[in-house]
C-alpha cells in the first residue's frame, strides 16, 4: 500500500474530503500508479528475476503497466537508458509513447518527458532517456547499451530471435539490467523459451479482469469468442501450443524466415475473394520466385469488410507495388464477376481464375510440403497470415483465427501457380 493509500485509509471522513478538495491531492492520487494498479501490473518482488513476462489478453492493461514501469525507472535516476522495442517503429510511437495508455499520456505535466519523433527518443528533465527500436530491424539494436528494456507484443516481431539476442547483448548497464515483455501470446519459439527461463517472473491476465472496460464490450466478445481457441489466446492470454496435425508449425515458419531475397524471376499475387462485403476478409498475398528456384512471401495485403471495388483496388495496388506479372484469383464466389471487378480496377492486370474442387486444407498440403523441403521462405513476419497457416489441419479442418483461412488460401493459390505448375493443378479447373 502506498503512503497515499495508507493516509486515506486511516483518515476521517472530513480529512478525506479535504484531501480531495485540494487540487494537488486528487492530482497526486490520479498519477499514483501503485494505488490503482492490479498487483500483477507492478514489478515482481525480489531480486532474482531478469525477465518480467506479462502474458495477458487484449485490454488487460499491459501497455499501461509498461508505461508506468518505464516512467518510474526514468524518474528514479537521471542516468537511466531504456530501450522501447515494438513490432514496428510506428507501433512504438502510436502505442508505447503517444497512445492512450502510453508514456506521455500517463505522465503528469510536471514530469512529462519531451518526445523527439525524428530521433525516436524520449528525454526526461533529469536526463534519463528512452529510445525507440523495432523487431523488424534487429541490426538497430546492435551497438547501443541499456539499463532496462520494455518489449511490447513480442509475438508480432518480424525477427523475434535476432532482435531479442541483440537486445540482450546490449542490456549490460547498471547492477541489475532487466526487461519487461508485454504481449498477447502466440506460441512462437522465443515466447516459449522466455516462459521456461529460470530467471523469468511470469504473470497472466484476462481481458475481463480489467474493470475499466465497458461491460457491454466484455459481454459481446465473450459471447462471440468465449471458449474458442482464438478467445483463449486473445482474451484469456493463454499460450496455446501448435494444433495437433497442423500442416504448418511455428518452428517451421521461424526456420523459413529471411530478411531479404535475391533477384526475382517473377511475382504472383494470390487472391481469395470474400463472399460479400460484410463477410470474411479478402485474402491478398504476393509471392515471388527467386533466381535460386525458391518461393518467397513478399506481402500480406489482405483487407477485411471491403466492398468488391475496395478489395479489387487493394489487389491492383499490391500487384503494382510488387511488380506482379500475374494475379491468380479463386472464382468459386462470383465466377466471372471476380474477373470483371479486378479488370475494372486495372484494365491491364493479367488475371487467371481458378476453381477449387477440394477443401482449403487439401489444397494446402502440397504447399506445406514445399515449406518442409525448404523451398519457401518468408521475407519478414506476417503474424495474421501465419496464424491462419498454423490452423490448417492435415486431412481437413481449420482451427485458426476467423471463420475461414482467407489469407492462407490466397498464399496457397499463389505458391501453387509459382512453384507447382501442372503438378499443383489436381483439383483445380482453369476458367
Amino acid at each position: 500500500m502506498t503512503d497515499t493509500a495508507r493516509a486515506l485509509a486511516a483518515g476521517t471522513h472530513d480529512e478525506i474530503r479535504r484531501y480531495f478538495a485540494r487540487e494537488d491531492g486528487w492530482r497526486a492520487l490520479l498519477y499514483d500508479w501503485h494505488f490503482w494498479a492490479d498487483p500483477r501490473q507492478l514489478p515482481p518482488p525480489g531480486p532474482d528475476w531478469r525477465v518480467w513476462l506479462m502474458l495477458a489478453g487484449r485490454g488487460f492493461g499491459k501497455t499501461r503497466a509498461g508505461a508506468e514501469w518505464v516512467r518510474a525507472l526514468a524518474q528514479s535516476d537521471g542516468s537511466m537508458r531504456i530501450a522501447l522495442v515494438g513490432a514496428t517503429l510506428g507501433e512504438v510511437r502510436a502505442v508505447m509513447v503517444e497512445g492512450a495508455s502510453g508514456i506521455l499520456a500517463t505522465s503528469p505535466d510536471a514530469d512529462r518527458p519531451s518526445w523527439e519523433p525524428t530521433r525516436g527518443r524520449l528525454k526526461w528533465a533529469n536526463g534519463a532517456q528512452a529510445f525507440a527500436y523495432s523487431g523488424e530491424n534487429p541490426e538497430g539494436l546492435r551497438g547501443p547499451q541499456f539499463h532496462y528494456a520494455w518489449c511490447d507484443e513480442i509475438a508480432k516481431w518480424a525477427y523475434p530471435g535476432a532482435a531479442w539476442d541483440n537486445l540482450m547483448l546490449g542490456l549490460r548497464m547498471g547492477e541489475r539490467p532487466r526487461v519487461l515483455v508485454t504481449t498477447t501470446p502466440r506460441p512462437i519459439p522465443l515466447l516459449r523459451a522466455l516462459r521456461d527461463r529460470a530467471d523469468t517472473a511470469m504473470v497472466t491476465g484476462r481481458t475481463d479482469e480489467n474493470r475499466m472496460l465497458p461491460g457491454s464490450f466484455v459481454a459481446g466478445i465473450r459471447e462471440t469468442y468465449g471458449g474458442t481457441r482464438l478467445g483463449r489466446q486473445e482474451l484469456d492470454g493463454e499460450l496455446i501450443e501448435d494444433v495437433a496435425g497442423a500442416l504448418w508449425t511455428r518452428e517451421m515458419l521461424e526456420a523459413c524466415r529471411v530478411r531479404a531475397m535475391g533477384s526475382v524471376r517473377r511475382v504472383v499475387v494470390g487472391v481469395d475473394p470474400p463472399a460479400g462485403s460484410r463477410g470474411d476478409a479478402c485474402g491478398i498475398v504476393a509471392v515471388a520466385l527467386g533466381r535460386d528456384g525458391h518461393g518467397y512471401v513478399l506481402e500480406d495485403a489482405s483487407v477485411a469488410a471491403a466492398s468488391p471495388e475496395q478489395w479489387a483496388r487493394a489487389v491492383a495496388a499490391c500487384a503494382v507495388r510488387n511488380g506482379a506479372d500475374r494475379v491468380v484469383a479463386e472464382a468459386n464466389q462470383g465466377g466471372e464477376m471476380v474477373r470483371s471487378v479486378l479488370t475494372a480496377a486495372d484494365a491491364v492486370l493479367p488475371i487467371r481464375l481458378v476453381h477449387a474442387s477440394r477443401g482449403k486444407s487439401a489444397r494446402a498440403e502440397p504447399v506445406a510440403a514445399l515449406y518442409e523441403r525448404g523451398k519457401v521462405f518468408h521475407v519478414g513476419g506476417f503474424p495474421a497470415l501465419e496464424d491462419e497457416l498454423c490452423g490448417l489441419i492435415a486431412g481437413g479442418g481449420y482451427e485458426g483465427p476467423g471463420r475461414s483461412p482467407d489469407r492462407a488460401d490466397a498464399l496457397v493459390w499463389a505458391m501453387s501457380e509459382l512453384l507447382l505448375g501442372k503438378r499443383g493443378e489436381a483439383g483445380v479447373r482453369v476458367m
